[in-house]
């Protein structure tokens, strides 16, 4: 083991589901000078708590939207079992209930996977040295909030409120402008690959994005997404 590989605090264990992700999340730890055999990866919730019978990671990079629950779980349950762990969440989720919920829950920051891998990095340094790195997009959005709002005439009557949000009615979770636009070009028929390429964003951030429509929609697929968005009047 190197002289800097002593300083890195390990194990560290990816609670991830989305194999690009893994793999994106497990190369900047490398770059950041983890060797590989101290990277563990976990695809679930169930997964990640029973990883915690056999070794308690001193890093963890924590997803949110997994297949059997949410990583707030799995944060809560990291931070009892060891309340020295850092933990930073990697999220396709930019909802206020989302981070405010992960951080009470134990995480020492929020980034959005969006992040290019710099930044990702950067953030993962900032835990390190004791910091709590909040996505810049999230913060905007939680300060806004705070602020007192625009109590004029018609305000609040707007498709469109100041953290860039569309309100969805009743149980549904508020969608960004910027998903209401890939939904528009999913229901024109579009691949992920094409609509990466018309927004010029990664493949990788579309997809990230559809599974946050889905999860706020409550449905499982394409079709589901855009026929509960027109009935919700959220498309044209």
């Amino acid at each position: 083991m190197t002289t800097s590989e002593q300083l890195l605090p390990m194990p560290v264990l990816l609670v991830e589901d989305e194999p690009e992700m893994h793999l994106r999340s497990a190369r900047i730890l490398r770059d950041i000078g983890y060797h590989e055999s101290v990277i563990d990866h976990v695809d679930c919730v169930k997964s990640a708590l029973e990883y915690l019978s056999d070794q308690i990671p001193s890093l963890a990079l924590v997803d949110l939207g997994l297949p059997d629950g949410s990583g707030i779980e799995v944060i809560s349950r990291f931070r009892q079992h060891n309340p020295a762990m850092l933990i930073l969440v990697i999220s396709g989720m930019s909802s206020q209930d989302a981070i405010l919920g992960a951080l009470i829950a134990g995480a020492n920051g929020y980034l959005l996977k969006e992040r290019d891998d710099l930044e990702i990095m950067l953030s993962i340094r900032c835990v390190m040295r004791g910091g709590a790195p909040i996505d810049p997009f999230l913060a905007r959005s939680i300060i806004e909030n705070i602020l007192p709002l625009d109590e004029s005439p018609g305000a609040g009557k707007e498709s469109h409120n100041g953290n860039g949000l569309i309100p969805a009615p009743e149980n549904h979770e508020s969608l960004t402008s910027r998903q209401i636009g890939i939904l528009q070009l999913v229901s024109e028929g579009m691949s992920n690959r094409e609509i990466s390429e018309h927004l010029c964003i990664s493949k990788y951030t579309v997809e990230s994005h559809i599974k946050n429509i889905y999860q706020k929609l409550t449905v499982c697929n394409r079709v589901s997404a855009v026929t509960t968005a027109r009935s919700l009047g959220l498309l044209s």
